[in-house]
Parts: structure tokens; sequence; C-alpha cells
């Protein structure tokens, strides 16, 4: 069983996927909800992984098969129950106040909050943002990274499809909890706000991976490869996507 963080655009490139959605409650139990089974051809053993949301991924390596996926999850009941109640504590929102840090740009920022006038400021990057209360300023500063980011994504985007030849329908700036981008069949992209928060490198991959997309809708070979050849560190960037995106919920 491979223990993988649950925050990446696709922590691992798969040959073919296809899901279906079932639920493993601490019984052992399988329904019909909340259980994704994804097939790899790469893919040597079964894997599970717990998304933020709770969702439970699990690989299915070539020449196995659904009925041993539900098998192997009923032997590890306990993992899943433990995993999801891990995953729900570090989802948890973290508090920022006065001293606490931020990320910009993959720069780190230190946070001050100053209460001399009408109302509580808070200053990072050099940014000056009211807040209701000292003691929680995260909400404004997250509303103001979502600022930044509908600023600077769309058009940091738009010249990375000119690179590459390609053209999306729209973009749009949101609040994803369990994915950084995506990339519907139409051309539409959505971005996380928090990529504005990630080093450039690291922000251009998501960006990338997603104008793949648009060339290729699945994770399969093909897709890897168009990855690969726009942006040859790409597995330097999920290394950091595994390793540090989770600091940024």
């Amino acid at each position: 069983m491979q223990l993988q963080l649950p925050f990446s655009s696709q922590p691992t490139p798969p040959e073919t996927a296809s899901a279906t959605k079932g639920i493993l409650p601490p019984e052992g139990e399988v329904h019909t909800e909340r259980v994704e089974f994804v097939r790899m051809r790469r893919a040597r053993r079964y894997i599970m992984r717990v998304r933020p949301d709770g969702t439970l991924r699990v690989t299915i390596p070539r020449g196995g098969s659904r009925a041993e996926a539900v098998a192997f999850m009923e032997r590890h009941v306990g993992w899943i129950t433990r995993e999801r109640s891990r995953v729900r504590q570090e989802r948890a929102p973290v508090v920022w106040t006065h001293g606490s840090t931020v990320l910009l740009r993959g720069i780190s920022h230190v946070i001050q909050v100053e209460s001399t006038g009408a109302e509580p400021v808070a200053r990072y990057a050099g940014r000056l943002v009211p807040v209701e209360s000292a003691s929680n300023v995260r909400p404004e500063i997250e509303r103001d990274l979502r600022t930044l980011a509908a600023e600077f994504l769309p058009q940091r985007l738009k010249e990375l499809a000119d690179r590459y030849g390609l053209q999306f329908t729209r973009v749009s700036i949101r609040n994803q909890r369990s994915r950084w981008g995506s990339c519907a069949r139409s051309g539409a992209i959505a971005l996380n706000f928090r990529l504005v928060q990630m080093p450039p490198e690291v922000c251009d991959y998501v960006l990338i991976h997603e104008l793949m997309h648009l060339k290729q809708q699945n994770h399969g070979r093909r897709f890897w490869a168009l990855v690969e050849r726009a942006f040859p560190a790409y597995k330097e960037a999920e290394r950091w996507l595994r390793c540090e995106g989770r600091g940024l919920f």
C-alpha cells in the first residue's frame, strides 16, 4: 500500500483510467459512493489514497480486477478509517494572525496585523488588507490572494497557450480543495487560486498540464509525452506539489 499526499494535480501518470464510485464504511460493506476505482497499466500493485474530500481512490494494476480491489479494501478497513480521520484533521483551516506566514509566488511573507486605526489591517508582501478581527486574518488575506490570482493567472495561461499554439474557451479562478486545476472537453479551464502562492515554475507546470489536456483529455502515455515535451522538469514540480502543496490549505 502506498500512502500518498492528497494534493497533486496528477500524482501518478496512468496509462488508462476509468472510474466508478463506491463507499467503504467502517464495517467493510461496499456501497455506491465515495470510492473511485482507477485502472493503471503501469501500477504493479493495488494502491489506496484518501483525497481531501474523503473519497477513497483505489488503483487497480494491470491484470487486477474490481473484485480483488474490493477485497483489498476490506482487508484494510482500519487503515482507511484512520487515514480519513487524519485527512479531516489536516484539512482543518489554520488560523492566520500576527506573525503567521503566507506564501506568495514561492516566497514566505510574515503577516503583520495593526490595530491602530478604526479597524485592524493586515500587511503581507507589501500589501495592505483591511480585516474584521485580528484573531484570524486568513479569510481576508485569502480573498486578496484570489484577487491577485484573477489578475495574474488568466494572463499567464494565455501567454503559455500562445507559446504552444493552443486556445482555451474560458478560464475561471476557484477555491478548489482537491485539485489544482481542470480542463473540460469544451476547452474551459478552471484554476485553483492558490497557484499564485507557488513558485513560478510550479505554477507554470500546472497551467501547462491543463493546457495539454486541450490536446489529450486523459492521462495516458501520449498526454505525459506532451507534458514532458513542454515542461521537461514536470516530475520535480509534481514532487513540490506532493510535499509542499498541502501547506497552502
